[in-house]
């Protein structure tokens, strides 16, 4: 008899690849209700110039429709609507404790009429063929169980002419620095998840699935693989994230 299940890694831990998508969900569910504060903590609120950024680069235009997936507590959607009159948005998420806690702010309820919240997972989108104009997700892909999957989802999803735009903790190139964020990141992050969350364990794994997400130049060529072109990224506070952007042509 021979084991021919396929592995992946969650964190550092090695798992089979049909248990990462529910223990991914089991961590965002955990953190569900502190999200929002622990990424100001987290990032001394940097996350929010740095999703900014990804709005001035995106460029927003009337009547567009978006898909945001891992779209969590809508800071994305909501900052496309603000930049586009008469778009529309639909934020996707696998965990619906994350869309409960979106629904709750005030953006969600004065953008009502053109917000859509859905639950779904990125490499099996609920949606048809060429359907939104642009594809964002933020902080999201590294958690995916096969990456190259909800890349060619979003392929499939797009029309063409859409654009992909991906924001993630990146690798920042110079060696030195890189040791100095580490050191802070498995050093701090997972005390203040303990802290402000009660939950060391979920914000380790997030400490950890930064360290395993591919760098800049690997995870461009990624989505060229998936079939997009014009495949950019821009690095955004030394490379301790990143932008990668590309188009369905």
């Amino acid at each position: 008899m021979t084991d021919d299940k396929k592995t992946t890694h969650f964190g550092y831990q090695t798992v089979d690849e049909d248990q990462k998508a529910g223990m991914v969900h089991g961590v965002f569910t955990n953190v569900a209700s502190k999200y929002d504060v622990m990424n100001d903590v987290m990032s001394m609120g940097i996350h929010r110039v740095w999703k900014d950024a990804m709005m001035d680069w995106l460029a927003p235009r009337p009547g567009q429709k978006l898909l945001d997936v891992a779209g969590g507590t809508g800071d994305v959607a909501f900052r496309f609507l603000n930049r586009a009159p008469g778009a529309h948005a639909t934020v996707c998420d696998m965990t619906e404790g994350m869309l409960i806690e979106g629904r709750k702010r005030a953006e969600a309820e004065q953008m009502a009429a053109s917000l859509e919240w859905v639950v779904g997972d990125a490499m099996a989108l609920p949606f048809d063929d060429n359907s939104f104009d642009v594809y964002t997700i933020s902080f999201g892909i590294r958690n995916v169980t096969r990456i190259a999957d909800a890349l060619a989802e979003a392929y499939r999803v797009l029309k063409p002419g859409g654009r992909i735009m991906v924001l993630e903790f990146s690798q920042i190139p110079n060696d030195m620095m890189q040791k100095v964020y580490d050191l802070y990141s498995f050093n701090i992050i997972p005390r203040m998840g303990q802290v402000i969350a009660n939950d060391r364990d979920s914000y380790q794994y997030l400490v950890e699935s930064i360290r395993r997400f591919p760098d800049q130049e690997t995870f461009a060529g990624m989505i060229r693989t998936a079939g997009f072109e014009q495949v950019k990224y821009r690095n955004l506070t030394m490379g301790i994230a990143a932008l990668h952007s590309g188009w369905k042509i």
